[in-house]
């Protein structure tokens, strides 16, 4: 089609030199970024691997697009914030989501559309869902290069608020909207997704949790069989059933406590020494203290530990229960451990905000799990690059001093490091919202000839290094294979 050359009006905000906006006939893209990333996938077989999970039951004599082209364009285009199916509507001509997607940029040929790909969605049966769960799994595996020291499992559930007819969505009371309420396990090691669930909207936090754990339990033992787990969640978590389910599989916990009226009576005279201890210094104090502690709906006693803080915002008291070892001679440091799956939690910001998981709006459950799945794909393709290019700066280098290692740095220091760590290391440290802006939506120029395809950036653009650092990453790791 083709559009005329100049807009009708002109622009005279210069005063004596008028801006003309022309149409050029040049392929152009706005996400040349991707090229990168796309490089890096074919480096680890990401997205063919996934693609091998997939069933595909249609006449391959009729078959325009494949599920692996379609499987790409859904997940870098959830990458480059187009989430839904009819943003690759507009997509279907983009010369960079062509070569994504394996076509030539000036291949007659299009792009799958919105129908199409919502069919792709739709056509999702049981069985591929839980394929995808042992690829998710598998590449959460083939993410360490070297056994890791220990696993950390944090679980969370995040509100996925619906706005259709969606299948199984359900008005929750406490977040007042209908909605969804997928469950999600990350590992602290290396912030990458291991497991997700998508759960009909009214569900309790840990409906299904313990049967997840068996699972992961399994694959890590299977490849690790002495490996030192740790299992972490908030209270909508801590629930006999969850401690039973660890103490079980062998595993360590820990998961906080609602603070009750028993538990609040036993800490009442820590919180008063906090709070006598912030009057006559004017400085936050922290106060630890542990109990055995059985609820009515316990088989056993528990470690339970307390914190008492008081600070300029008020008084603060939270409990965790624990089966850690040192549990009960460190409160303090077992404690202090639990509140860094607060980094784990920036992965659901990440996953239902900057890659837009809260876009289920397929009718079909199965679809809306499979649109999880994509999600969730995008987010962990993207960690395993972020960990390939993160440089990980020592404190020492950040003008802190200390002779401390990182882990053993107190609170304040920790967040210190980690806040100047993440100014330090853009890339290696930034969201999803961050890779867009400084790698992804950059604008090309995108030419082919016989020979080859050349893909022009502008020379003034501001993050040039950054794409130079991805790409270098990208092609120096092996061939797949």
């Amino acid at each position: 089609m083709s559009l005329q050359t100049a807009f009708p009006f002109v622009f005279d905000f210069l005063r004596k030199t008028p801006i003309v906006v022309e149409t050029s006939d040049a392929m152009l893209s706005s996400d040349a970024g991707l090229l990168a990333i796309r490089q890096f996938d074919e480096r680890i077989g990401f997205t063919r691997a996934i693609a091998e999970a997939l069933d595909d039951h249609r006449d391959q004599r009729l078959v325009a697009h494949s599920m692996l082209a379609m499987l790409r364009q859904r997940i870098y285009g959830i990458l480059a914030d187009y989430e839904d199916q009819n943003d690759h509507d507009a997509l279907r001509r983009d010369p960079v989501f062509k070569m994504i997607a394996g076509l030539l940029p000036a291949d007659s040929k299009h792009l799958a559309s919105q129908p199409s790909l919502s069919r792709f969605e739709n056509a999702i049966a049981t069985a591929v869902l839980f394929r995808l769960r042992d690829i998710l799994f598998d590449q959460f595996l083939a993410s360490f290069e070297i056994r890791p020291p220990r696993v950390t499992i944090d679980l969370d559930a995040f509100d996925d608020p619906t706005h259709g007819d969606q299948q199984l969505t359900f008005f929750h009371g406490f977040y007042e909207q209908y909605q969804y309420l997928p469950i999600v396990a990350s590992c602290a090691e290396n912030d990458m997704i291991m497991l997700v669930g998508l759960r009909f909207g009214t569900c309790a936090a840990f409906l299904g949790a313990d049967d997840d754990l068996r699972y992961m339990i399994r694959r890590i033992r299977h490849v690790w069989p002495d490996m030192e787990i740790h299992v972490r969640a908030d209270c909508g978590f801590g629930v006999p059933l969850m401690y039973e389910t660890c103490e079980e599989l062998g595993v360590t916990y820990t998961f906080g406590i609602g603070m009750n009226a028993t538990l609040k009576a036993a800490s009442d005279e820590l919180l008063k020494q906090a709070c006598a201890g912030f009057e006559s210094t004017g400085e936050k104090q922290r106060l630890f203290m542990r109990l055995e502690y059985q609820a009515e709906s316990w088989d056993r006693p528990r470690t339970v530990i307390i914190k008492a803080e008081m600070h300029a915002g008020g008084e603060n008291r939270r409990a965790v229960v624990s089966d850690r070892p040192a549990a009960w001679d460190f409160p303090e440091a077992i404690y202090d451990a639990y509140t860094e799956r607060g980094e784990s939690e920036n992965r659901n910001f990440e996953l239902k905000c900057d890659l837009r998981a809260e876009r289920l709006s397929d009718h079909r459950f199965k679809a809306n799990f499979f649109r999880l799945y994509l999600h969730t794909f995008a987010l962990n393709l993207l960690v395993r690059l972020r960990n390939e290019v993160r440089t990980s700066p020592t404190p020492e280098s950040l003008g802190m001093t200390t002779d401390l290692p990182v882990d053993s740095l107190p609170e304040e220091e920790k967040r210190t490091y980690f806040n100047r760590r993440r100014v330090a290391d853009v890339l290696g440290e930034g969201r999803p919202s961050t890779w867009r802006t400084r790698l992804i939506k950059v604008a090309a120029e995108v030419t082919q000839t016989s020979r080859r395809i050349v893909v022009k950036l502008s020379g003034t653009w501001p993050f040039q290094d950054h794409f130079e650092a991805i790409s270098g990453a990208a092609l120096a790791m092996p061939p797949p294979g």
